[in-house]
């Protein structure tokens, strides 16, 4: 009888948890244009709904990894969770004031919980199996993440945007009272689907605190750049830049979605959704496909000829325009796939006992989602939104780089064909 794999329930419950902050992530797309409107914002404030989340990874992946390296991946992973919930269940007061703060108090305390998820899921599915197929095996446990990130906007263009939008006329015929009532009601929506949210997460919280999660201890960390100080790893080093630039363009791209098909093919927030869920269901896709592809192509390669074609891509969306520049942005989403888990991969590659603390510098760097967008918000006022895509394009040229100079790729083996 064939012996049954310890690791394949841990495996299958982390994978969840890969689901959950996907779908919390690309929300965002979807609040950008519905805050945009309830709380009358420009298109640089509204920016600012990716930098309040995204800044929380900066601000606490350090303190998770150093929570971690003390309690275990299991204690980060509920604490994230519990984290998580509480930010969700904030939503409720943010709408019911309309408070634009509030709401970036309530994201920022979300993506707090989501960094302990992150720091933690990242770097124990790598662990969950052979060294050798670790890079495949965390791009299949981001497919779940691709999954969610096509649902979310369908959800929430569903139950969160209304697809009524004033014009300047007809705002100026409301009075102060009739406006703020419309506005009032717009907020609403996100209330009772983020409070499920919250219930949903707290739940996973109380199934993950009663199954067993064993503590893995990373292959040869006993022996493995122990005395050596993690910043002169320079492999590391490049991921952490290379995802950087990375995260921040995959935000860019996808929170300014729908202000770009709103913009140049005049299409409504709602029909707009349902394309962003399109564009985030071939990024799901992308993570299967990019996993079955990475057992013929080495992930250094694979992660070098996508970036290349998505700098073609955005030059398409940017200097074409029409039907044909959002075909170019959905096939962005599609190459986009397989980068975050390549990239975390490779960085993390000979680690060894500084695998947590690398971990933690390379959620980190996922700060890139805050600033980029708000340059990306800046460049769409003073010009316009189609020109404002050569932000990603430029931070794609650094995830090339990263693929010709990662080191980790003289170690990566392909798995050979069965």
């Amino acid at each position: 009888m064939a012996k049954k794999n310890p690791y394949l329930i841990p495996f299958i419950f982390i994978t969840v948890l890969f689901f959950l902050w996907g779908f919390a992530h690309n929300l965002n797309p979807i609040l950008i244009p519905h805050l945009k409107k309830a709380c009358q914002l420009t298109d640089l404030q509204s920016a600012f709904i990716d930098s309040a989340f995204f800044i929380a990874y900066f601000v606490m992946a350090l303190p998770a990894g150093v929570y971690m390296k003390k309690y275990g991946y299991k204690s980060g992973i509920i604490l994230g969770l519990i984290i998580f919930a509480a930010g969700a269940f904030l939503f409720y007061p943010a709408a019911g004031f309309r408070t634009f703060p509030l709401f970036l108090f309530a994201l920022f305390v979300i993506a707090s919980g989501l960094t302990f998820l992150e720091t933690a899921a990242n770097p124990y599915v790598t662990v969950l199996g052979d060294a050798s197929t670790s890079t495949q095996r965390l791009n299949f446990s981001q497919a779940f993440n691709g999954l969610a990130a096509s649902l979310a906007p369908l959800l929430g263009g569903i139950f969160i945007l209304s697809g009524k939008k004033l014009t300047e006329t007809e705002q100026s015929a409301m009075s102060a009272e009739q406006l703020d009532e419309y506005l009032l009601k717009e907020a609403s929506t996100v209330q009772i689907p983020y409070v499920i949210i919250g219930v949903v997460v707290l739940l996973v919280a109380v199934i993950i605190w009663r199954i067993n999660l064993p503590e893995i201890k990373e292959e040869n960390e006993e022996q493995t750049n122990s005395g050596e100080s993690i910043l002169k790893q320079k492999n590391l080093v490049l991921g952490v830049i290379a995802q950087f630039f990375y995260v921040g363009a995959q935000v860019c791209i996808s929170s300014f979605f729908i202000r770009f098909l709103e913009k140049t093919a005049g299409i409504g927030e709602q029909p707009a959704a349902r394309y962003l869920a399109v564009a985030l269901f071939s990024f799901m896709l992308g993570r299967f496909i990019g996993t079955f592809i990475m057992r013929y192509v080495a992930p250094h390669k694979l992660l070098f000829i996508y970036s290349l074609i998505n700098i073609v891509l955005l030059l398409v969306a940017i200097f074409v325009g029409g039907n044909v520049s959002i075909y170019a942005l959905i096939g962005v989403e599609f190459f986009m796939s397989i980068m975050f888990p390549t990239i975390f991969s490779l960085g993390l590659h000979g680690l060894g006992s500084q695998a947590k603390l690398g971990s933690s510098l390379l959620i980190m760097s996922i700060v890139g989602g805050a600033i980029f967008p708000v340059i990306m918000g800046r460049i769409s006022d003073i010009s316009s939104i189609q020109t404002a895509y050569i932000v990603p394009a430029v931070c794609f040229l650094v995830t090339l780089y990263f693929a010709l100079k990662t080191t980790a790729k003289d170690a990566v083996t392909v798995e050979s064909k069965h």
